[in-house]
């Protein structure tokens, strides 16, 4: 996979699709946290499809390791507080469709480690307590 550089919307769409793609079923409820999201971040229409291309083109095994690039980029250009609130949004998306599973509970996770290690989150926002499936 090419190395990408990704400014912070980009690499925020990139971690919203994985963690919904994770799953293996993209749902509608998904679909309008990430518009509403792209709509706050994009006050202008703007062409996405080379982002799904590249999303489309990794195969699941290939997910972690471009989502865990994709944090990092965001990371690098988002304020402390895009960052706690892309964390929001995550799991907001994740709980859209009231099923949340553990691979998605897995990635969500895994932003939140690398963000914690980072000293970006004071408090534990990770308060999801429970898995379904």
């Amino acid at each position: 996979m090419a190395k990408l550089k990704m400014n912070k919307t980009i690499s925020g769409y990139h971690i919203l699709m994985i963690l919904s793609a994770v799953d293996f079923v993209f749902h509608v409820n998904e679909d309008l946290v990430i518009r509403d999201w792209l709509a706050n971040e994009f006050p202008f229409r703007v062409d996405l499809d080379n982002e799904m291309e590249i999303i489309s083109e990794l195969h699941h095994s290939q997910w972690e390791e471009h989502f865990l690039k994709c944090v990092e980029q965001y990371y690098l250009d988002a304020s402390h507080q895009e960052r706690l609130d892309i964390i929001k949004i995550s799991k907001k998306m994740i709980l859209a469709d009231d099923i949340l599973l553990k691979s998605e509970h897995r990635l969500f996770n895994l932003l939140l480690d690398v963000w914690k290690e980072r000293g970006v989150i004071e408090e534990d926002v990770s308060a999801i307590q429970y898995l379904k499936n």
